[in-house]
């Protein structure tokens, strides 16, 4: 049987979420954060890195969430019904996979880590540190964001998933853009549009209880 370790208010929903729609039978180990916000030690026992989500599939440990999606739709997506349709669609989709954590989630990353600097940082450096923080966001990072949002907002304005049908890569995606929309106010509607297309499948709300249950 397929266990997935499951990690609280991370990525690895995704994976939680897309057990649902290929209709598998799972078991989930359930892990909860310290109170640093940090994984638990135990995960480093099942990877060396300690990160969530892994997916074990008899000998299998698998990690990264593209790789665990891309994994589950070539084993388990035996009706095609998550595999993108024709060449364009296909690209669309390899596109998407490696977009999300590799040029979108960055720049959030760096948002979060910029915010934390003062509280981590002695009370006489903070002036100097809030400075060199604003700095680094107002003319690093934001206008880099900023760009990346207004590209989602647009390709989104003109297409109802990111490649043809709903593919993992929607499942990839939703984890970036829900956390735009949180840290902006639910700012842009296109996304915000998106997000609640694909929160409507009965395959979110079954992975979704199944998160609250175990929270």
């Amino acid at each position: 049987m397929l266990t997935l370790h499951h990690l609280e208010q991370s990525r690895s929903f995704r994976i939680l979420w897309a057990l649902e729609e290929l209709g598998l039978d799972y078991e989930i180990k359930f892990h909860k954060r310290l109170p640093s916000f940090a994984a638990p030690p135990e995960l480093k026992k099942i990877h060396p890195l300690g990160k969530a989500p892994i997916l074990i599939d008899g000998d299998q440990v698998l990690a990264e969430s593209a790789v665990i999606l891309q994994y589950l739709q070539e084993s388990y997506d035996l009706g095609l019904e998550f595999q993108p349709l024709n060449a364009m669609s296909k690209q669309q989709y390899r596109y998407w996979m490696h977009y999300a954590e590799g040029s979108l989630m960055p720049l959030l990353v760096m948002t979060l880590v910029m915010n934390s600097v003062g509280q981590r940082t002695p009370l006489l450096l903070r002036p100097l540190a809030r400075q060199i923080t604003h700095g680094v966001k107002g003319k690093f990072i934001q206008p880099r964001l900023q760009e990346h949002i207004e590209y989602l907002e647009d390709y989104l304005s003109q297409h109802e998933y990111f490649a043809g049908r709903f593919s993992f890569a929607d499942i990839q995606m939703s984890f970036p853009l829900g956390a735009i929309q949180n840290r902006t106010g639910k700012r842009y509607p296109q996304i915000e549009a998106y997000l609640e297309r694909i929160s409507h499948r009965p395959a979110y709300f079954r992975a979704m209880s199944k998160e609250e249950m175990l929270a």
